[in-house]
């Protein structure tokens, strides 16, 4: 059964392809197409889960890259690892699709969304089944076009349009580390084979593996949306729910992550790689969570909090072994409860005439209670209410923080996973209650495009998959948890998870902290948000409400750093071509010209203006001679 692991491949493939290349003819079932596709894909996914012990079985497709040394073959990769992305991409990605027929039922172009979608799924199959770096890069580089073309699906918005192209140029810069690694790699391994690699790791100079391990974390931050590349993720909320749901809360920025881990034992061979991941997964959470807390638009506030819960991802696989299944585990609940929250959010817009503003919301709990009831437990989830999925993997990874050995590390690490959690509960509160609860400021104002909001419940075939993942979002944690499994069948892949030493909190503690600080955030939210009216209008705010609001000003510093001076530097190169390539060349020719043009004169045709040139010749070497003869 293993050998046939193309047909995970295989099947979404071949959706895309006729989805794409059949065009119109395929109006009025490709939607159907697209589903099944990716639903033939999870059954074969789960078949190949319990046929599979978890440990790595590759199967080589054929040669793709013989050339001399460099011997790179297109084969998969079959572990445990890869088996648990599979379900998560293929099952949750399943689930979104369905939704997608009906949010998606009035968009003539259905039929090619389906195609890029499937095209996704494809090219997300190929990163994380690939049983090399280079077959890893051919999915990395699909999962960036796929996600251009589904992020700027509304091209004839100036927005969506600038959103894809923002992400596209991001996820390059990241994409260019990852190209570096694979470099280093071949150069000092001679191989780019996961089994080699690893394998020959101990035997390359420590500078060497900080390098690769600091350029494949660059690679994570651009497709994980990390600090300093994090400011494509929330520009890209421009695109439909479903993309957000699919390709920013349950897969594709979780490739990030997925590298990191794939790639433990390079980090666990360079403490200092590890280092600046937690540092980076450490930070971004703060900064994901603190702009969460500031932002309107709904979408926006769900992107920010999968920047910071991203953060959380990366902060335990960058603890090394007592971390590195906390991270997939996290990653796993993440898929659940953050794509039912953005379906939720589709299904809030469907209803409200595509309104993402939610002091434009209000009371919408009693017109659209299945969306209420899902909603509200994916947001459990996600603040880490007891029992609920988060609970366990966020709790977890900030026990791991507050274990590690050095004390300075575990106190400013685990203080700010903590803080992240408060920031969490704070600003997910105040979703809630802005859209759900409260007066119904909807009754008194009108959309954009001057109609009337009558909120309604969606189309079962919207809500039963947002049922579905709210299931998985209450007892999913639970499950992992309980059952033991989890970290046991990720060991062949990740090694054995290491338990947490006693730390500067005791484990028995931490949950409670957690819960605790999780409790000021609600209850601070309540105060400011569920006591009092809530304006429509925008109101003035201070500073640091305004810097939140501005991003933390993650664009300008991008702006500042990097795009201002390689426009600087774009324009001396240009002016150095043009006043001194182009000049010095075009001045050559000048002179070669107007000389030509000068000495042409010379040529009269007269025998006498010859014959007296020749006598001043002869006068002139005549005297040459004499002066040095007599010198």
């Amino acid at each position: 059964m293993i050998a046939s692991s193309w047909l995970l491949v295989a099947f979404p493939a071949l959706g895309a392809l006729i989805l794409l290349a059949g065009g119109r003819r395929t109006d009025a079932w490709g939607h159907l197409l697209g589903c099944a596709t990716v639903l033939a894909s999870f059954a074969y996914g789960v078949a190949l889960f319990f046929a599979s012990d978890g440990k790595p079985t590759d199967t080589t497709l054929y040669s793709w890259m013989p050339v001399a040394d460099l011997q790179v073959d297109l084969g998969l990769r079959i572990d445990a690892l890869s088996l648990v992305f599979v379900l998560l991409i293929t099952g949750v990605g399943s689930l979104i699709h369905i939704y997608a027929i009906g949010y998606m039922s009035d968009d003539t172009d259905r039929r090619r969304f389906f195609g890029y979608f499937n095209l996704f799924v494809t090219a997300m199959l190929i990163l994380v089944l690939g049983d090399n770096f280079v077959s890893l890069y051919l999915g990395w580089e699909g999962v960036g076009l796929a996600s251009y073309l589904l992020i700027g699906w509304y091209q004839w918005k100036p927005s969506a349009a600038t959103a894809a192209k923002k992400a596209f140029i991001m996820n390059r810069v990241g994409d260019v580390g990852l190209a570096l690694a694979i470099f280093l790699m071949w150069k000092h391994i001679g191989s780019v084979s996961y089994t080699e690699v690893f394998a020959g790791i101990g035997d390359v100079d420590s500078g060497v593996i900080l390098a690769i391990g600091l350029l494949l974390l660059l690679g994570a931050c651009g497709k994980s949306g990390q600090f300093p590349l994090q400011a494509w993720l929330p520009d890209a909320m421009e695109g439909p729910t479903p993309v957000s749901a699919l390709i920013h809360a349950a897969t594709m920025v979780t490739a990030g992550v997925y590298l990191i881990a794939r790639a433990n034992p390079i980090y666990n061979a360079t403490p200092n790689a590890q280092l600046a991941v937690v540092i980076i997964g450490a930070f971004t959470l703060l900064l994901g969570a603190i702009i969460g807390c500031a932002y309107d638009d709904i979408k926006k506030v769900l992107a920010y909090s999968t920047v910071s819960q991203i953060g959380y991802m990366m902060l335990a696989v960058g603890l090394g072994p007592i971390g590195y299944a906390l991270g997939i585990m996290h990653l796993l609940t993440h898929g659940f409860f953050k794509a039912g929250l953005f379906l939720g959010a589709g299904s809030v817009m469907h209803g409200m005439n595509d309104e993402v503003d939610m002091r434009k919301f209000g009371g919408l709990w009693r017109t659209m209670p299945i969306t209420f009831v899902t909603f509200g437990i994916g947001y459990l989830a996600l603040i880490g209410f007891p029992f609920s999925a988060g609970y366990f993997s966020k709790d977890a990874i900030i026990a791991a923080a507050f274990a590690q050995e050095e004390t300075w590390r575990a106190w400013v690490f685990g203080g700010a996973a903590v803080l992240g959690a408060g920031l969490t509960a704070f600003y997910m509160t105040r979703l809630m209650l802005m859209t759900f609860f409260g007066k119904r400021r909807w009754t008194e104002l009108k959309s954009e495009d001057g109609r009337d909001f009558h909120p309604h419940e969606s189309p079962p075939v919207m809500t039963i998959p947002m049922m579905i993942l709210a299931i998985g979002s209450a007892g999913a944690g639970a499950f992992f948890v309980f059952n033991g499994q989890l970290a046991e069948w990720l060991a062949p892949s990740l090694g054995a998870l290491q338990e947490a030493e006693h730390g500067v909190v005791p484990h028995s503690a931490v949950p409670f902290i957690v819960v605790g600080i999780s409790a000021l955030g609600v209850l601070l939210a309540w105060l400011i948000f569920g006591r009092r009216e809530i304006a429509v209008e925008r109101q003035p705010v201070g500073a640091v409400v305004r810097a939140a609001r501005s991003d933390l000003y993650g664009n300008a510093l991008n702006e500042a750093v990097f795009a201002r001076p390689g426009t600087w530097l774009s324009r001396a190169l240009v002016y150095v071509d043009n006043k001194g390539v182009d000049g010095f060349v075009n001045g050559l020719a000048a002179l070669l010209g107007g000389s030509s043009g000068r000495l042409r004169r010379l040529q009269t045709g007269f025998v006498r203006s010859y014959a007296l040139s020749m006598l001043v010749g002869s006068f002139l070497l005549v005297g040459l001679l004499l002066m040095v003869r007599f010198a």
